[in-house]
């Protein structure tokens, strides 16, 4: 089914669509470590917590967390350090390239979610050419460490998430006979998530789905500060090579709709006292005192009808809505589409961050994070205040993305995101 409304919208009539290359992957070889879920991970910016870290550090030896998340004293080592912890993975045998390219068709199921796409090697592309659309504003210091990351490894260790709306055509029935064999690996992770993997090699399907993908643009759904790194890198290396090429996970959201979640905030410097008393007469402000659970239901019913967000960090939650529009009207840009000036994101950064509560864009200052118990709390650890964000609808995002609007940062969570660690690109086999 499709659910975004817009079947025929990412059909392009040129020659300047989707591209994606078969690629030899770099698998883990089964036997030389203790379980393929032991080894995976969620992506780099979903691990934040320090426990977490610790947690898939101590799964196994060989987690692919000590690559994408290298620690290492002093700092300035820690990407060098993945660098010689993948290459002697790759001498001792932990880690092994696929004998030919291939695409890979690639399975989650779990949480009530089913979802299906193809990884591989895209071609990149300029943004003004229109072929990925990012959706979202990126934080210049993400990009610099991920490219940091990517230049010293000489790899591209985790797939972006791209989707199209495809309409049933060749793409799909490669998927779908690619699934009738038996796959590469399959393996469940501690989430619960059921993960296969299937190559596709034979040059003539390879050749369908770059005649299908060819009709199509995409939406980044996770990865913006990653395919920021792609383009930068591509920048360095001006000869075409493998530098051209980013890893990606391309699924058609007609037949897999994917579920889009929030990205919280946690504002550790700024106490929810003094977060309340700052928005007295700008904002409607109701304290909760019920659980999470109910809180949140309370922020949904409350976003139908405007602006909400809902503040913790004293045990207690706090309902914040109805903004002043003449506040509103002073505060955020009129140069940009109403379906941008009233996002909740836009309105948290460029009224309440910026002018009201006045926090530095700093990563010391603001936090991001998926998980809304992990940011609750943090900020009662801290002292600090939570702001818990209800989703944007997915046809909001990509109608904003067509217009070449751009989201405040960490605006959107589209999942279910792919593990990392089951497929790794090396550029030096391409």
């Amino acid at each position: 089914m499709n659910t975004s409304g817009h079947a025929a919208a990412d059909v392009r009539d040129d020659t300047g669509g989707l591209r994606l290359a078969p690629f030899r992957g770099l698998r883990y070889v089964p036997e030389r470590v203790g379980s393929l879920a032991a080894v995976t991970s969620p992506p780099y910016d979903v691990v934040v917590r320090p426990d977490g870290l610790i947690h898939l550090e101590s799964a196994d030896p060989h987690n692919i967390v000590r690559l994408i998340l290298p620690q290492a004293l002093p700092t300035g080592t820690r990407h060098r350090k993945a660098a010689v912890t993948l290459e002697r993975w790759l001498a001792e045998g932990v880690l092994a390239p696929d004998p030919e390219p291939a695409l890979y068709v690639y399975e989650q199921q779990g949480d009530g979610l089913f979802q299906r796409g193809l990884i591989g090697a895209l071609e990149l592309s300029a943004p003004d050419e229109g072929v990925v659309l990012p959706h979202e504003d990126v934080m210049p210091h993400v990009v610099e460490d991920r490219a940091a990351l990517m230049r010293t490894t000489g790899a591209n260790l985790e797939p972006l998430l791209l989707t199209y709306v495809g309409d049933g055509d060749g793409a799909d029935a490669v998927v779908e006979r690619a699934v009738t064999r038996e796959p590469l690996l399959a393996t469940t992770t501690e989430d619960g998530f059921r993960h296969r993997l299937w190559a596709v090699t034979d040059p003539a399907e390879q050749a369908v789905v770059a005649a299908e993908l060819g009709r199509h643009q995409a939406l980044i759904a996770d990865g913006h500060h990653r395919w920021a790194t792609y383009l930068r890198l591509r920048e360095e290396h001006t000869a075409p090579g493998p530098w051209n090429y980013g890893l990606v996970l391309l699924v058609d959201t007609a037949r897999y709709p994917l579920r889009v979640r929030a990205i919280h905030r946690l504002l550790g410097r700024l106490p929810l006292a003094e977060a309340l008393a700052a928005l007295d007469g700008s904002f409607r402000v109701r304290r909760i005192e019920q659980p999470l659970p109910e809180a949140l239901k309370a922020l949904e019913t409350a976003t139908a009808g405007g602006n909400a967000f809902l503040l913790a960090g004293d045990g207690s939650f706090h309902l914040v809505d109805r903004p002043d529009p003449a506040l509103l009207d002073r505060t955020i840009r009129a140069d940009r589409p109403e379906a941008w000036r009233t996002l909740d994101a836009t309105v948290l950064h460029a009224t309440l961050l910026e002018h009201v509560w006045r926090v530095p864009d700093a990563p010391e200052d603001i936090a991001y994070l998926h998980d809304t118990a992990a940011a609750v709390s943090q900020a009662e650890r801290l002292g600090g205040t939570a702001v818990l964000m209800h989703p944007v609808r997915e046809e909001v995002v990509r109608e904003l993305a067509r217009q070449g609007v751009t989201m405040p940062r960490k605006s959107t969570s589209f999942g279910p995101k792919p593990a990392t660690g089951l497929v790794l690109r090396s550029l030096a086999l391409d």
